[in-house]
């Protein structure tokens, strides 16, 4: 009896020994090692969110762990241009799509713009008109596609299938709407905004944009207080001091719930992601190298119980777009229904064939190591807040809504209502920096004019130079041109000068991966093409990324109080 009363005193005594460690633990989190002063007191004070373990899965990502590895072509060069020497690149650990961006993940996207922006208003026609995928990229001169142009966009047999006809400019666009979409329902989750404010409340001048919500949260939903702090709205955040004064009203980037944006992948990231390396990982070390996303120098699975069938959806042959029905078929002969196919190690379905997909790089013939070897990204075009006199930020409206003439004509909104403008950053920015010195820096060391092979530094004012410029720079390419008259019809201008020497501009992006249209060479992910950011095909889709924020590594194990 006295062991049994022993051990029970020696119980609570343990009990009551890790309670107090963790009140302990949980008292030194939530003090200042800088002050002593409390963090997140009722009182006010200083605010943040000591509990934080690490950054949420969004909808739609797997996790991918960065690491070091040989990013080009180790394999074959049947097209002899060589265009991605083999380099070693450090990627940072990030997100991405499981499969590329669907019909049905698009549509939802349209219903959205045709709600809050309704085409039948004459202010919002060309925002919906230029979010349409372009579906006539189906047709072909000698060939009957009409059943793809009239129904592959919209029809439930095609809702899981991968979204063609989008331009690069239009898949940044639907990034960007969708961080939107994302932290709008995070905040709606956490107590920050109004219960169904997103379908209910939501209108051309009242609506939700991650960098307004952060920069001047009371402009958030065109100022309506009755989303964003009302009544109706969950206050457990909110503190109160001994005077009656609120604080910790709004959510900021120090509460973690505010996850970084979704955009394209990188060329580095998605080429990383693609070859699917975690498999063959030796300590530091990858063992050999891979040509596919998948094991093995062939097509084909080498599995017993399913050997023989095609790993990816890619054209065979001349005229063999599927193989012979009932055998050695990929299963399609245009796209094919996400997940159709085994995913690579990552968990990332059709990193090869399906649709091949757009990232978010301008194409340059040549990736050379010697500039960044640590997330390699070229296309960098710095942009910061604009300001108002009265120094608050300039909110886009109705009537100031920006859009981009494509090359097509066609135009598309690139800032809307509720949005924070955004200009060049300026030498307030730049002035001293060693890291860059302006805004665009797309053309650093490749096709500016220090780069071409016809500068020379003491013949910079030479007005011979600047004559001929045109024709000495790197990529010389054709420079069309698009207005719009008073009535607003489109008049195109060709450019028909024979001195153009090239197709590469600052306008045309990288596209990675094999297509349903393509052949097995180009499965690769270490092949790499290009096409013009605004224009759009049947073969390229896309799949959004995200950063990570924290730790490399996601959490094995959670530390206990």
């Amino acid at each position: 009896m006295k062991k049994v009363v022993t051990f029970k005193v020696l119980l609570v005594l343990a009990i009551f020994g890790a309670m107090t460690s963790c009140k302990k633990s949980s008292s030194s989190k939530n003090s200042s090692r800088a002050t002593g002063w409390n963090i997140n007191d009722r009182e006010g004070g200083f605010q943040y969110n000591t509990d934080f373990n690490e950054q949420e899965t969004s909808p739609g990502l797997v996790f991918v762990e960065g690491g070091t590895f040989t990013k080009g072509r180790v394999q074959d060069d049947v097209m002899h241009d060589w265009n991605n020497t083999p380099t070693q690149q450090h990627v940072q650990s990030f997100y991405m799509d499981e499969t590329e961006v669907t019909n049905i993940m698009y549509l939802e996207y349209l219903d959205w713009i045709k709600r809050v922006y309704p085409p039948t208003d004459e202010n919002f026609r060309a925002i919906y008109h230029g979010a349409l995928p372009d579906t006539l990229v189906w047709r072909n001169r000698l060939g009957y596609n009409e059943i793809m142009t009239e129904n592959y966009l919209r029809h439930p047999g095609y809702a899981e299938y991968p979204v063609v006809g989008v331009s690069w400019i239009q898949a940044v666009e639907f990034a960007n709407w969708r961080s939107d979409r994302v932290n709008e329902y995070n905040l709606e989750k956490a107590g920050y905004l109004k219960r169904d404010a997103k379908t209910l409340d939501v209108s051309a001048e009242s609506n939700f944009n991650t960098d307004t919500y952060i920069n001047a949260p009371t402009q958030t939903y065109g100022g309506n207080e009755e989303v964003i702090n009302a009544e109706g709205r969950n206050r457990r955040n909110v503190r109160v001091d001994a005077d009656g004064n609120e604080s910790n009203i709004f959510a900021t980037r120090e509460t973690g719930i505010i996850s970084p944006n979704y955009r394209l992948p990188t060329e580095t990231e998605w080429e990383y992601a693609a070859l699917g390396l975690s498999e063959i990982r030796s300590y530091n070390l990858y063992r050999g190298r891979k040509k596919y996303p998948w094991d093995g120098q062939y097509t084909r699975s080498g599995k017993r119980k399913v050997r023989g069938d095609q790993m990816a959806n890619f054209k065979q042959g001349k005229g063999d777009y599927g193989g012979i029905a009932g055998w050695s078929d990929d299963g399609a002969d245009i796209t094919n229904a996400v997940k159709s196919y085994a995913a690579n190690d990552y968990g990332l379905y059709d990193m090869a064939g399906n649709v091949a997909e757009w990232v978010a790089d301008v194409y340059r013939p040549i990736v050379d190591d010697e500039f960044n070897d640590f997330n390699y990204y070229r296309g960098n075009v710095y942009t910061k807040n604009a300001i108002n006199d009265d120094g608050t930020v300039k909110i886009v409206t109705p009537e100031t809504i920006v859009y981009d003439t494509t090359s097509t004509g066609k135009l598309v909104a690139r800032n809307l209502p509720g949005e924070i403008l955004q200009v060049p950053v300026d030498e307030n920015e730049t002035y001293l920096r060693t890291n860059f010195d302006k805004s665009n820096e797309i053309n650093f060391r490749d096709g500016d004019k220090r780069s071409s092979r016809y500068y020379e530094s003491f013949n910079e004012e030479d007005e011979n130079a600047k004559a001929d410029s045109e024709t000495r720079k790197m990529y010389n390419s054709p420079k069309h041109n698009v207005t719009r008259d008073s009535l607003g019809n489109i008049i195109r201008e060709y450019d028909k000068a024979n001195n153009r020497t090239s197709l590469i501009n600052d306008e045309v992006r990288v596209y990675k991966g094999g297509s349903w249209k393509d052949r097995e060479y180009w499965l690769d992910p270490a092949q790499r093409r290009y096409f013009p950011q605004d224009m759009a095909t049947d073969y390229i889709g896309f799949r959004c990324a995200m950063s990570r924020v924290g730790s490399k590594s996601k959490s094995k194990t959670k530390t206990k109080g």
